[in-house]
């Protein structure tokens, strides 16, 4: 039987958003993020990241510097609340019209929020049922990819959440769930499983 799985993006939803991350060690989850994942975990629910992460394409560091950037999180996650993420994937392609200078990652991708691809993939491998899973993010385009997939999409108010809602960042979006933050949203992902 599939799973249902809680898609969370990385930056601004599961750390703190300060831009591209050329320090492994300026990565510092938000308060109560790995009690809210610990939580999701308990539940039985698959937690995957799914992260737009252009630094490689636009030529600021390596694609392996985005994985050490995951151990971090992911020790971090198991220090604080003994949780973890079951599966993590990030895109690091983006157009050349959009900003991509290495040639190795300067492409068009499905992967790229808010195509599917990553959920998609995350689906087969991991035989999740999208249908009856969430996506939690802090940009329009989480919102988007949850709607293009046919999952539920939560908006964070934490990371660019607040500009979304201004209207001030990409386009005006409508969530599912408006959250405080992860712990809120976890809450009303619990809520809907009654």
């Amino acid at each position: 039987m599939s799973k249902r799985a809680v898609f969370l993006d990385r930056d601004g939803v599961l750390n703190v958003e300060a831009g591209y991350l050329s320090q492994i060690e300026d990565l510092h989850l938000l308060p109560g993020v790995a009690q809210a994942v610990r939580k999701l975990n308990d539940l039985g629910l698959f937690c995957c990241l799914v992260s737009n992460q252009s630094g490689p394409a636009r030529g600021y560091y390596s694609a392996k510097h985005v994985e050490f950037l995951h151990d971090r999180l992911g020790n971090l996650l198991q220090q604080q609340a003994n949780a973890y993420l079951d599966a993590l994937y990030f895109c690091p392609y983006l157009s050349p019209a959009a900003g991509g200078t290495d040639p190795s990652f300067a492409k068009w991708s499905t992967w790229r929020k808010p195509n599917t691809g990553m959920l998609m993939a995350a689906a087969w491998k991991h035989d999740l049922d999208i249908q009856q899973s969430f996506m939690v993010g802090d940009k329009a385009t989480d919102i988007d990819l949850a709607h293009n997939a046919g999952c539920r999409g939560i908006l964070v108010q934490t990371g660019f959440g607040e500009q979304v809602l201004s209207g001030d960042y990409q386009h005006l979006t409508k969530p599912d769930y408006l959250a405080t933050n992860l712990t809120d949203g976890v809450d009303w992902i619990v809520s809907q499983m009654a």
